[in-house]
């Protein structure tokens, strides 16, 4: 291989180095932020059972409407 060839071969890996760096930061970032979400929708999941729970226990009155 001449010089020439090798420093190429060294700058192509300094570059892909670099990249490879680069994405990991964004996976660790969408790591934390699905873990967010997770957390989020399990909270909302237990609301909207209690939710259900509640409108099970609370009896629907048939009401007319102020219009009629």
């Amino acid at each position: 291989m001449t010089e020439n060839r090798i420093i190429e071969l060294e700058i192509k890996l300094a570059y892909q180095e670099d990249l490879i760096q680069a994405l990991n930061v964004v996976v660790a970032k969408q790591q934390k932020q699905l873990g967010k979400l997770e957390e989020t929708c399990k909270v909302l999941n237990e609301k909207i059972k209690s939710l259900a729970l509640a409108k099970q226990d609370v009896e629907i009155v048939a009401e007319r409407p102020p219009h009629y």
